[in-house]
């Protein structure tokens, strides 16, 4: 699949490779990844250059490695230089892995003063940071990651925040983008604990496997930590009857989830690098992000 496809070409997600045994058994397949990428995926290239980088002025910025039940996790840190307990963001990646955009958003998160980490959440599965194939990063990588392990890291992550000394893990907030999107449904069913969560344009249905027991739209009205979602009213992803029928689930739910569409703009909206970048709608989910987190105690 072309880069210039990505966002506006449907991708069959219903179908994914059969999970092999070492997918669903998260601690047999061992670490591919221990460290993380420098720069941008391959596949995300050619780099535009309305990307944005968000200096290291007044923070702290790391590689760390984040102890889980079977190794360690990989994962970038960011955070104020000033001392004190910082609330939590969880940075939930796209496809592409923890790469550069990723690192950015921690980045501009610590700005506002939290103390942001986001664990390379594939490392068991794929360094997809070297593969130039979106088709294949989906088939091979993607959809061999099991849910239960997605939740695990990030349980892992906040622990690890915690024991740092530098963070707040009574506030804990997760942001997450694409298929991290997704993820924030997910990790909000799993961890009542969760302050709040921003999906930025997650898929709502088509991924469920053994792996993956439950699309977000089976189980919107189960959430209770609040989930703002933020959608794309030309995303080829996410269609508007999924859209609708996720906010009546969220609607039963008692969390006070809810779902903003923007008109006119493609999935991957935020992605400052990428050809669907909109800078309209990236500024004003910033703002609707910001907003969501405080409101909510992160």
């Amino acid at each position: 699949m072309k880069l210039m496809d990505y966002g506006r070409k449907a991708i069959d997600f219903r179908n994914p490779p059969a999970a092999t045994p070492e997918s669903n058994g998260f601690s047999r397949r061992g670490f591919v990844v221990t460290s993380l990428a420098t720069g941008f995926a391959l596949a995300s290239e050619p780099l535009l250059a309305q990307a944005i980088s968000t200096d290291t002025k007044g923070l702290v910025v790391s590689e760390v490695q984040v102890p889980s039940a079977d190794g360690k996790v990989p994962a970038y840190v960011a955070r104020p230089a000033k001392a004190g307990k910082h609330p939590v963001i969880l940075v939930v990646q796209e496809i592409f892995g923890v790469h550069e955009h990723i690192k950015d958003m921690c980045r501009r998160f610590a700005k506002l003063g939290y103390y942001a980490i986001a664990p390379e959440m594939f490392a068991r599965q794929g360094d997809v940071s070297k593969m130039t194939d979106i088709g294949a990063i989906l088939s091979e990588v993607v959809s061999k990651v099991p849910d239960a392990q997605v939740c695990a890291d990030l349980d892992a992550a906040v622990a690890f925040a915690k024991a740092s000394g530098h963070a707040n893990a009574d506030h804990v907030g997760l942001v997450g983008y694409c298929w991290g999107g997704r993820t924030a449904w997910v990790y909000a069913l799993h961890n009542p604990k969760l302050k709040a969560a921003v999906a930025y344009y997650g898929l709502l249905e088509g991924m469920k496997s053994p792996i993956k027991p439950r699309d977000p739209i089976e189980f919107g009205a189960e959430v209770k930590a609040p989930v703002l979602g933020l959608y794309a009213g030309k995303d080829a992803y996410v269609k508007p009857e999924a859209v609708a029928k996720m906010r009546e689930g969220v609607a039963k739910s008692g969390s006070g989830s809810e779902i903003v569409v923007f008109p006119n703009v493609d999935h991957g909206f935020n992605a400052d690098y990428r050809p669907t970048y909109d800078k309209a709608a990236a500024t004003y989910a910033w703002k609707l992000t910001r907003d969501w987190l405080k409101d909510h105690g992160v």
